[in-house]
């Protein structure tokens, strides 16, 4: 006789399904290369953002599970991509070095932190939190994909799986904590009933 299954507690459950999530990044930077090609340029950089900002902020919104309103986070990480990519790509002159992709990223996430954080649902603790944790994070993921030996001098959107596991990895720690519970699905429990004294 076996024992039954342990379910998986419900934050380790969420936790890995927003990692697995990481695989929106990969298949958001094919979109925006396919779009803009290089981001050499700042129109590559705007539209070519925006497009692969789109697809994470999908992604994230499917890999939430019903915490985040897609109404609201989509768009907020397609605008904040664009923008940040844009203003990352140009400081840095396009250029592709450790440091300077680490710098793209943190300027990126600059843009990003913040517009995510305002797309978080109503009941957010600190939700100033995710915004100053994306830069850092957003650097750690170009980090990553570079050591990791990915071609970035190809000049892509987006950081590749490498850097998308560890920024969802880490990101998923922070967003779990800072969101608002569920409630639990099911019917609302039934009314007490009221007992009437002679």
């Amino acid at each position: 006789m076996t024992a039954p299954a342990t379910p998986r507690p419900p934050f380790l459950r969420a936790w890995l399904t927003w990692t697995a999530g990481s695989l929106a990044f990969p298949l958001a930077g094919l979109a925006g290369t396919a779009v803009v090609g290089r981001v050499d340029s700042p129109v590559a950089a705007l539209v070519g953002g925006a497009v692969a900002g789109l697809g994470i902020g999908l992604g994230q919104t499917l890999a939430g599970r019903g915490r985040l309103d897609v109404r609201r986070w989509v768009p907020a990480t397609g605008i904040g991509m664009g923008l940040g990519l844009l203003l990352g790509a140009v400081v840095v002159g396009y250029r592709t070095s450790l440091p300077d992709l680490a710098l793209m990223g943190a300027l990126t996430g600059l843009v990003l932190g913040p517009a995510q954080a305002l797309a978080l649902p109503r009941g957010t603790r600190l939700r100033w939190l995710w915004a100053a944790a994306v830069p850092a994070l957003w650097a750690l993921g170009w980090t990553t994909t570079t050591l990791g030996g990915i071609a970035v001098d190809e000049q892509f959107t987006v950081f590749g799986a490498y850097g998308a596991i560890t920024f969802s990895a880490l990101s998923g720690l922070l967003l779990l904590h800072l969101l608002p519970g569920r409630r639990p699905a099911g019917p609302p429990p039934a009314p007490t009933p009221v007992v009437a004294r002679a």
